[in-house]
């Protein structure tokens, strides 16, 4: 089985930007990049369900958006503070000496 390839995100942008100009045909632009269309047509879909996003303040992020923030950030702590316990309990650091 093949391994999926990955394409850096300049090259999805530039594309998705040939896309939308509309100069060139789905699949001509799809021969250029070496990508088949539908890929094309997926980047373009995220492009554009996401491009009201750059226009938001993140000064003015929605309380909602705070709380997730919030959440996955505690989330992360508590997995970095099990991973040090873990790591000073193999290490035989005791936690007294710290």
């Amino acid at each position: 089985m093949s391994q999926r390839k990955r394409h850096l995100p300049e090259l999805k942008a530039k594309a998705v930007l040939e896309v939308l100009r509309e100069e060139k045909s789905l699949g001509e632009l799809a021969s250029s990049y070496g990508v088949h269309s539908s890929m094309l047509t997926r980047w373009k879909e995220v492009v554009i369900k996401d491009l009201p996003k750059l226009f938001v303040d993140p000064r003015r992020r929605s309380s909602s958006d705070q709380a997730e923030l919030v959440k996955e950030l505690y989330g992360r702590i508590g997995l970095l503070s099990t991973q040090v316990e873990w790591l000073k309990k193999k290490s035989g650091l005791n936690q007294d000496h710290c």
